[in-house]
């Protein structure tokens, strides 16, 4: 079975200035999901959501991908086998859905979201 990509984020310094900038490069919809994050939503279906907001941790910022797994822990052990490194989680995000992060060889940060705990 695939795991799809299923939500996107942009975190960064300003967390204001990006939500504008998204919202009206691609005229995607922010809804306030948070004092410094919202969810953003293209509008059209086949689309994928995803959030623009502040860097927890106070950085330039990221972006990350989410794909969507059955099972975190077993996923992790698999990348873990294949030379990637945990790099948090798995944990559950307050309202929202539990996830994981990995490194993959090269060092790119990647999140694992738990099939089923999504939530719209």
């Amino acid at each position: 079975m695939s795991n799809p990509i299923v939500h996107v984020e942009v975190v960064g310094e300003d967390a204001e200035a990006l939500q504008g900038f998204y919202r009206d490069a691609f005229e995607w919809q922010m809804r306030p999901s948070g004092p410094d994050y919202a969810m953003a939503h293209p509008g059209v279906e086949g689309g994928i959501d995803g959030g623009v907001g502040a860097s927890p941790q106070g950085d330039r910022g990221h972006v990350t991908f989410y794909v969507e797994v059955g099972d975190l822990e077993a996923t992790l052990g698999k990348i873990e086998g294949l030379g990637g490194s945990r790099v948090a989680g798995p944990m559950d995000v307050p309202g929202g859905p539990r996830i994981a992060m990995f490194a993959d060889p090269e060092g790119h940060v990647v999140a694992l979201i738990g099939a089923g705990s999504r939530r719209s």
